[in-house]
């Protein structure tokens, strides 16, 4: 058996509720995690080689046994190092998503009010939609101005059970 990554791109998969989920890191932070058919994945090429979960680096480790967790209900904060690619807006939208509290929802103008620039709510919402870290990096957690589910990289379905998942674990209706 080979050493455990610890530098360099690399990528594993793990099954979860909602289907196969592949984790990309850098060998220090997880850069991505992506959804079977999700929108904009980039190439996976791009990804690195194939690691088991046992020989990927120890972030990945951490990210598979969180997101277990956070499946079964019993983690509702990630505690992991992260380093999304994006653009300085894309970057900026994302931390914010980072802190909308687990069980809650917020709108794209809401978002955007707290950016400083309310009329951004478009712009919010692209860079949502290209957020490289699913579930971890909260983006389900974004609805549309009266509540209503919108698109989701990884397809509105799984949407609707992150966010119920969510809901029976804090006990209150997003809806």
């Amino acid at each position: 058996m080979s050493a455990p990554v610890t530098g360099g791109s690399a990528h594993s998969t793990t099954e979860s509720p909602i289907g196969t989920l592949t984790l990309v890191t850098d060998g220090d932070a997880l850069t991505g995690l992506y959804m079977e058919s999700h929108r904009h994945a980039p190439d996976p090429q791009s990804w690195g080689p194939s690691r088991a979960p046992a020989e990927s680096a120890p972030v990945v480790r951490a990210a598979i046994s969180q997101l277990s967790a956070y499946f079964r209900g019993e983690l509702t904060h990630f505690d992991l190092a992260l380093a999304p690619s994006g653009t300085p807006f894309q970057k900026q939208v994302w931390e914010q998503l980072l802190r909308i509290p687990y069980g809650e929802t917020a709108s794209y103008g809401e978002l955007a009010a707290l950016l400083g620039n309310p009329g951004a709510s478009r712009a919010v919402g692209l860079a949502n939609g290209r957020n490289p870290i699913s579930i971890i990096v909260p983006c389900h957690r974004v609805v549309g101005a009266a509540g209503q589910l919108t698109g989701y990289g990884g397809g509105l379905e799984r949407k609707q059970v992150l966010l119920a998942l969510e809901q029976r674990v804090a006990g209150h209706s997003l809806w």
